[in-house]
């Protein structure tokens, strides 16, 4: 990245807002329903700053994966998804994960260090699955301060905000946070690799009977099924889960060759049948979240 002379102060990140909300404002369901990683919005400044053509930044996104979810908002579901690119920030890392090396001047805050910055995939991605950086220039550390403070902080306060809510309303509350996966390769040719990853932080965020739950519905309907390998869930979880005060949080990792045509561009003749067992993982969710006992924290 080479340094340039910009003025930042009259980069605003407010519009679009930072999150599409489909259904109640209040949730009528115990599950909320969260898309980190399908935002559409390259703002002109972005791809200014951009050393890689649209396509390459858009490699980052989870092509489409808000179409696996929206059409839950007719069953009654509280869905946020994103609006903004992940390649302005990702909504799925500790806003203190920033990579160092991208920022020009010193930091206000204490930075992460993380296996994820160094594959070049923090809060501000770098590169990807490679050294070629994505960028022009370092950025200064208000801008990508203001990029937390306009999209970051406002999706999570609202997620956290439903999941309150549901958890007074039901006594229980679920998060399930909706990403897509590239397929997965095995070496072992006999068996199937997963096409579906369920992620609870290897039991952290949520009850492990909520994990079991999924993966046994999802083995059922005759899909491969993987938990916490390769994908254990990243700051969602972290910041949202908290099961002994009876909100939980799972991940769920879907292949896009299930529901992408062959380019993995666009929605193929999957989809129905993708939307139809994300449907099914949400069913059973809310029809088992409340038996889900909540133990009396000590806190």
């Amino acid at each position: 990245m080479s340094g340039r002379p910009r003025q930042i102060e009259t980069v605003s990140y407010a519009a679009p807002p930072p999150f599409t909300r489909h259904g109640p404002a209040a949730p009528v369901l115990p599950v909320v329903i969260a898309v980190p990683h399908a935002g559409k919005h390259y703002s002109s400044s972005i791809i200014a700053d951009a050393a890689v053509p649209l396509s390459r930044l858009r490699m980052l996104e989870d092509r489409h994966a808000d179409r696996l979810v929206t059409h839950l908002a007719q069953r009654g579901a509280t869905i946020f998804v994103a609006a903004h690119a992940r390649a302005l920030i990702d909504l799925n890392r500790d806003p203190r994960e920033i990579d160092a090396a991208m920022i020009e001047d010193s930091p206000t805050d204490e930075l992460l260090q993380s296996s994820r910055i160094r594959n070049g995939l923090g809060l501000i991605p770098r590169h990807i699955g490679g050294s070629v950086p994505l960028w022009r220039r370092r950025f200064a550390y208000r801008e990508i301060r203001r990029r937390i403070d306009e999209i970051h902080t406002p999706y999570h306060q609202a997620i956290a905000a439903a999941l309150a809510s549901a958890r007074e309303r039901f006594g229980t509350a679920v998060l399930l946070d909706c990403h897509s996966m590239p397929p997965i390769r095995t070496h072992d040719h006999a068996m199937r690799a997963p096409t579906v990853v369920i992620g609870d932080r290897f039991g952290r965020s949520a009850c492990g009977a909520l994990g079991d739950l999924v993966e046994t519905a999802v083995r059922q309907a005759g899909f491969p099924v993987a938990r916490n390998t390769p994908y254990a869930g990243g700051y969602s979880l972290d910041r949202h889960g908290a099961p002994r005060k009876g909100i939980h949080a799972l991940q769920v990792e879907i292949d896009r060759s299930l529901y992408l045509d062959s380019g993995l561009g666009e929605t193929g003749e999957g989809l129905p049948a993708t939307q139809a067992l994300v449907t099914m993982i949400f069913d059973a969710l809310c029809e088992d979240a409340q038996a889900i006992q909540r133990p009396i924290a000590a806190e």
